[in-house]
């Protein structure tokens, strides 16, 4: 991976600089800070698949979002430059980007400390999603046939009902935002439940209660009908994360979560 990073960031034109390296989750990304070739700060991510997963939806969310919302009014860092490579059977896509100076909220995508942001940052959130929300795309984050299998057995209740479908981030954790506002790895954004995005944040913040009811109150479908299905899904996923043995200090929360819609859909 070391390799192949410094590769591509000879393809692009790219310097790494000081900073340290950035893994992902099983090593299949390395990211870390650069400079173009004029001397502005940039981020160079590598990404590795085997050669035949090498595609879709996850190889190409940052391309497909950059020519979708661009920076999205600055709340989101413009890709800047592309290079793939093939070697031995495995796919590596780089992707190189503006750099965000702000540093994320928190080195774990669960939060594990209290957050004093101030108003207008959930401001700020709330109406870059609702912007998102309404853009048109072929791109799926949550699929149908998903929801109908992974919501009765994690869950526990029949899928919900989904009253409306918007376009989600997909991967809306505290790892994924920094203060100033942007939002970071767009891999996984497509159609979703409404309130997908509102549902995900709110999951990973159930540590800290005060954060998870903040995200409760900024996200008012959170709690209502038209939220159950994207609360249910995104129950639903991290369970299954847990099963698998990842998010193990969510799970007596996400249990927790599970009772509450249950509760929720008895007549």
């Amino acid at each position: 991976m070391r390799a192949h990073h410094q590769r591509a960031a000879q393809a692009l034109g790219a310097t790494v600089g000081p900073g340290g390296e950035f893994w992902g989750w099983a090593g299949r990304t390395l990211g870390a800070p650069a400079r173009t070739a004029a001397g502005t700060p940039a981020w160079l991510r590598l990404v590795a698949a085997r050669q035949e997963q090498a595609s879709g939806k996850l190889w190409t969310g940052a391309a497909d979002a950059q020519n979708a919302f661009g920076d999205l009014d600055g709340r989101r860092p413009a890709l800047v430059g592309l290079h793939d490579e093939t070697e031995d059977g495995t796919g590596y896509r780089a992707e190189l980007s503006a750099r965000v100076a702000a540093p994320v909220l928190s080195a774990d995508l669960v939060l594990h400390r209290d957050l004093d942001l101030p108003a207008s940052w959930w401001t700020a959130l709330t109406e870059t999603l609702q912007k998102l929300a309404t853009a048109t795309t072929d791109r799926i984050a949550v699929r149908p046939q998903y929801m109908a299998r992974a919501i009765p057995q994690f869950v526990g209740i029949p899928p919900p009902q989904v009253t409306s479908w918007a376009t989600a981030h997909g991967d809306l954790h505290w790892a994924n935002l920094t203060d100033p506002l942007a939002l970071l790895d767009w891999e996984s954004w497509g159609q979703a439940p409404a309130g997908f995005d509102g549902a995900m944040l709110y999951a990973y913040s159930l540590l800290r209660p005060d954060v998870a009811a903040r995200v409760r109150a900024a996200f008012l479908v959170l709690g209502c009908p038209d939220g159950l299905a994207a609360e249910a899904a995104v129950c639903a996923m991290l369970l299954q994360t847990v099963n698998r043995g990842d998010n193990l200090a969510l799970e007596h929360p996400l249990r927790a979560w599970a009772e509450e819609l249950r509760t929720r859909c008895t007549p």
